[in-house]
Order: C-alpha cells, then sequence, then structure tokens
C-alpha cells in the first residue's frame, strides 16, 4: 500500500433538533467501529490536546481592527472555557454560533492519512460512492465520502502543498483549501460549533476559529485572513477510476475507527430533510432565514466570481435536464457538467444504496487560446468545435482533444438553504 503522511411524512419543526444530534454524535461515536450510539455523557468544555497558540507565529496585520470586549454568551463562554482562542477579535456576532453536540475534536480530523490505489479500494468501495477529487499537478486524489463523513477535515500534502480537504454534511458542501498562510503551514480541527449550520473548524496553532464555507477565519487572532480555495468536486468512485486508474484513493485504514465500519451513513435520510420545513420550523441548527427562491434541500452548483462581485447558483434540477451549460457569470466565460452515477452520501443508510443524484464540474471552457462551445448530444457531452467527448472531471475522452483537459474553476456542490445564507445576493441561473 502506497502511504503518505501528507412523499414523505410531515414532522413537527421541533424534531429536526433530536434527529440531528443523534446523527451528529452517531458521526463522533466513540467506540471504533460500532454504529450505534455510545452512551452519551455530558462533554466537558472544549477539552482538546492541541497544541497552544505560539504569539511569535501571529501577524499583527489586523492589531487593533477588530478588537472588541470578550461578550461570549454564557452557553458559549462554558463550552470553550478552556480554549486559548482570542474573543475580543471577531468579524461576526457570537449568538450566530450554536454548539453542534461533539466538543472540540469529539469528530476527529485524519491528520496521517494513508492512501492506495484505486484498484485495490475497488475491493471496499463501490463504484456509484461519492469521492472528493483533488488534483495539483501530476497528483491526483479521492477522498471517500464514506471515510471523511464521520471525520470532516483531512490534512494532507497533494503534490507538495499542504492541504486540507472538509465535508460538511449538515450543508453537503465539500471544499478544499491551501493551508498555508503568510508562509506558515497550519493544521486544522473540527471545533464543534457550528455556523448557518456550517462547520467551524480551527487551527492548531492559533486555535483561530475559521468558517468552512467561506475559507474566512472569524474569531481569534487570524481574524480576516482567509484560506485560498483549491478546485476540488464530488464524483463517483468509477470517474475518478476511470480518470485517474494511478490516482490515490484515501484509505480506511485511518487508526480512528474500524475500517469495516466505513460505508455506512451516519445522515441516513438528511438529504430528505426539506419536507420537515413548517411555517415557524427550522433547518438542521439553523437559525437565519430561508431563502424561499429553491428549497431548502435544494441541491446546486455554485460559482462566486469576486473580481466580479458576482454569485450564481446552478440548480441541479436544471442541470439534470440541460447536462450542459455554457455561461458567462459577470463576463466570465464558464461551463457546467453534469452526469448521473453519483449516489448522495446523505440518503440511504449504506451509502452505496442511495438515490442518484448526479456529480458535477466547472471548468473553463477556454483551451489552448481557443473558446471552445459544449452540448450534450443525447450519449456524452461534446465539444461543437472538434467533436470531441469530455468526462464529468474536464478530460477529453476521444476525438482530436482526447487527453487533454479544462481548467477546473472553484464552485461547490451545496443544499440551497446553507449557500443562500451566506451569500444572499445570489443570482439562480434560469435556462
Amino acid at each position: 500500500m502506497d502511504q503518505t503522511n501528507q412523499s414523505r411524512t410531515r414532522h413537527p419543526a421541533g424534531w429536526i433538533f433530536v434527529l440531528v444530534g443523534l446523527m451528529l454524535l452517531a458521526a463522533c461515536a466513540g467506540t471504533a467501529g460500532s454504529d450505534t450510539l455510545p452512551p452519551v455523557a455530558e462533554p466537558t468544555a472544549g477539552e482538546s490536546d492541541a497544541p497552544k497558540a505560539n504569539d511569535s507565529t501571529i501577524p499583527a496585520t489586523l492589531s487593533g481592527l477588530l478588537e472588541t470586549e470578550d461578550d461570549r454568551p454564557p452557553a458559549l463562554r462554558a463550552l470553550t472555557s478552556s480554549w486559548n482562542t482570542n474573543w475580543t477579535k471577531h468579524l461576526v456576532p457570537y449568538d450566530e454560533i450554536l454548539s453542534g453536540g461533539p466538543p472540540r475534536d469529539g469528530i476527529r480530523s485524519i491528520d496521517a492519512p494513508t492512501f492506495e490505489r484505486p484498484e485495490a479500494a475497488a475491493g471496499w468501495l463501490a463504484g456509484n460512492e461519492p469521492v472528493v477529487v483533488l488534483e495539483l499537478g501530476d497528483d491526483a486524489r479521492a477522498y471517500p465520502l464514506q471515510i471523511i463523513t464521520w471525520h470532516e477535515i483531512v490534512n494532507d500534502v497533494v503534490g507538495g502543498r499542504p492541504v486540507v480537504v472538509t465535508f460538511c454534511p449538515l450543508c453537503n458542501s465539500a471544499l478544499a483549501f491551501d493551508s498555508v498562510i503568510n508562509g506558515q503551514t497550519f493544521e486544522f480541527g473540527v471545533s464543534g460549533l457550528l455556523r448557518n449550520s456550517d462547520l467551524i473548524m480551527y487551527d492548531r496553532t492559533t486555535e483561530t476559529l475559521w468558517q468552512q464555507f467561506t475559507g474566512e477565519a472569524i474569531i481569534g487572532d487570524l481574524a480576516g485572513e482567509r484560506l485560498d480555495f483549491l478546485p476540488a468536486s464530488i464524483v463517483s468512485f468509477d470517474d475518478f477510476r476511470a480518470t485517474h486508474p494511478d490516482g490515490r484513493v484515501l484509505s480506511r485504514e485511518t487508526g480512528l475507527r474500524d475500517p469495516s465500519s466505513y460505508g455506512t451513513n451516519p445522515y441516513a435520510g438528511y438529504d430528505t430533510y426539506d419536507h420537515i420545513l413548517s411555517k415557524g420550523g427550522n433547518f438542521a441548527l439553523f437559525r437565519g432565514e430561508l431563502d424561499g427562491r429553491l428549497g431548502a434541500a435544494d441541491r446546486v452548483v455554485t460559482v462566486s466570481l469576486d473580481e466580479a462581485g458576482v454569485d450564481t447558483a446552478y440548480p441541479y434540477a436544471v442541470l439534470e435536464e440541460a447536462r450542459v451549460i455554457n455561461d458567462a457569470p459577470g463576463g466570465r466565460d464558464l461551463v457546467v457538467f453534469f452526469k448521473p452515477g453519483t449516489a448522495s452520501a446523505l440518503g440511504a443508510r449504506i451509502i452505496a444504496d442511495a438515490e442518484d443524484i448526479g456529480a458535477t464540474g466547472v471548468f473553463d471552457p477556454v483551451l489552448d487560446g481557443r473558446k471552445l462551445t459544449f452540448r450534450f448530444d443525447g450519449e456524452q457531452i461534446v465539444d461543437e468545435d472538434t467533436g470531441s467527448a469530455w468526462n464529468i472531471l474536464g478530460r477529453a475522452t476521444a476525438g482530436p482533444l482526447a487527453g487533454q483537459s479544462l481548467s477546473p474553476i472553484v464552485h461547490g456542490d451545496h443544499f440551497w438553504f446553507s449557500w443562500a445564507a451566506f451569500k444572499p445576493e445570489t443570482i439562480i441561473y434560469q435556462p
């Protein structure tokens, strides 16, 4: 093995908190290999063996700018009393922060990942199972959601570059970042806190809190800093294996759980929670206003173009019909691909048995200075210019351009409610 250290029943709205709480507790079950909930003790506030902050590593770029009183609400103060986070620097109101249930590091990040080749992983990973794909240079890696749903964060080195690969099950958000900030590499863990239902990470050097959805440091000495996004996508293992037969797949030998327990979904049925909503109801530890332009649990492909100040969402329902969208939000050319064949990570108890929700990819359509236009010909995605066929990872598989690849554009595959909470001015694509 190659190793690297690198038609639904409406429930009372109040049940959402019970259901989500149980699923969160399942995700951090303390008995390795157990798929039943262990006895739950009252968590002690902020238990962690994380390294303590070293003042010499803290840049002073925001000194004084964000200084406030430590005005944490009592519940948050009690939960985090032993943390070394600088609570006098924060960009968001503390009343937006909720406990997800587990204490800090109760959901354990994978900090020493090992990998195996796709042919070996095929012995335990079904072809339709979703994997997060990150490709840097010649190093292509797949992180199965059957594993990272239980851990939410993988600290890794890909293509020689320190990265952090993340997945927030409550938002269906798989995002990857460069973990170097101002020349220093940081390691991240799960804080146990949520904002807008989204994972809040923390770095183990300064104990600053980071919003997974935006990559922004929101509380602590590094408040205001941002992690650089890396293009990552969720596709099926079959699609990864076909494109990268010599790639690497995150091994189930994490040392954190019984390997045989992976493949089960602690959030079974979560992606159908849209039907639970009712007037005055809420969604998955979410306190904000729901954007009714789409259903709360509708899946969307999202692209943020900071330079143009434009955020765009492409509903899966539209993509499933069109299969290809050529667009230019804010004047930036892009193409969105959709392909069926990828199971939901948050549907059935056994992920491989879940509903087929498909997969997406977002790419720059310009290749070698030539802008290509794409369409679905009824069987596959092709470009109109050369007739070459393209797969969901942006690789030409047949035709004059076979073997060439489009440049990926950073995007996300999210539940609409969570994206709209962070990006309320989002334009929803309409054909």
